[in-house]
């Protein structure tokens, strides 16, 4: 029996009695020696919080039941020593998708989950230490974040001033948010527009202003969010109809063998090697940019257009250079 399981037994036996219970019978219930009984109840007591009292005429210990002392519960949820670990690792991971994010709500337990990490003599800085997020082309968060996320959680109407990267132009759009993703390092909202009567992603970095709106969020369908967002390949969402077959040499087939590049992928090595991998997709720009990364190891084999606007980007790019 571990420190924290010790710990959880102890807080049973102590609940389920009206009496005070000797340092012996705890010995033998938590199966340990009198100074781990002791340590056990330190934790208890000093750590968690828990209102033991000892009883001097009856020579053990009992929670404190005056009256106006509620019955002690253990905080919230109780964790082993792993699932600690792995709740501070979420924390970091979630700290670096979006800094600040969580803080105020999960400071408060972090610091109770690392007082907890200190007593096991491994802390929680050690474990954060320990993990290193790297963030490639992540663009610039968004101040509008909390709003946004305030917005999909209580389904209420937002009013966006959004950027336009193409047309270089700032707009406005009433929208329901349905779900924010987090999408190769950057923030992004599935929303229904109610300009342009569809569904549409917003990346948050290119949200200059959010407003709350009083209206209910119109609800979308989980069916349909994942027919539009989930049947194509990438970011840009719509129902995929067309299908990319694309062949990698063999010297790159070990990597892409090992990708997932969509959930309904198909794939298979061939004869001499190389390994062919069939993607849906709707919008071709964000294939385009994963094929043209891997140069001279992969060919498109179809549709014809999506091999000819690959073919002319790649001339453009070595003429370029020569």
């Amino acid at each position: 029996m571990d420190r924290f399981d010790r710990i959880f037994h102890l807080n049973k036996i102590l609940q389920a009695s009206r009496y005070p219970v000797s340092r012996r019978r705890l010995e033998e219930q938590l199966e340990c020696s009198r100074a781990t009984v002791k340590r056990a109840i330190e934790d208890l007591r000093d750590f968690l919080g828990a209102p033991i009292v000892y009883d001097r005429n009856l020579n053990g210990y009992i929670y404190d039941r005056r009256e106006q002392q509620p019955l002690y519960e253990l905080p919230g949820l109780w964790f082993n020593a792993p699932e600690l670990y792995a709740l501070l690792s979420i924390q970091q991971l979630l700290a670096s998708a979006q800094p600040g994010l969580l803080d105020s709500l999960l400071g408060p337990l972090v610091k109770r989950i690392d007082a907890i990490l200190q007593h096991e003599r491994v802390g929680g800085d050690e474990i954060l230490q320990r993990i290193r997020i790297v963030q490639v082309a992540a663009r610039t968060g968004s101040g509008s974040f909390q709003t946004v996320a305030g917005a999909v959680a209580k389904r209420r109407r937002l009013q966006l001033s959004y950027y336009n990267r193409g047309r270089d132009q700032v707009g406005e759009r009433a929208v329901s948010p349905q779900r924010l993703v987090h999408y190769r390092d950057n923030w992004y909202l599935d929303a229904w527009c109610h300009l342009r009567e569809g569904l549409r992603s917003f990346s948050l970095d290119a949200v200059r202003d959010a407003r709350v709106l009083q209206q209910d969020a119109v609800e979308v369908a989980e069916q349909h969010m994942e027919e539009h967002y989930s049947s194509s390949y990438g970011i840009f969402a719509g129902k995929a109809d067309r299908v990319a077959e694309l062949k990698f040499s063999p010297r790159r087939a070990r990597w892409v063998a090992g990708e997932r590049w969509h959930s309904q992928q198909k794939s298979r090595f061939l004869p001499d090697g190389s390994y062919l991998l069939e993607v849906p997709y709707h919008d071709p720009r964000e294939l385009v940019m994963d094929i043209l990364k891997y140069a001279a190891d992969v060919e498109v084999l179809g549709p014809p257009e999506l091999r000819q606007q690959v073919a002319t980007l790649a001339r453009a790019a070595f003429e370029q250079y020569s």
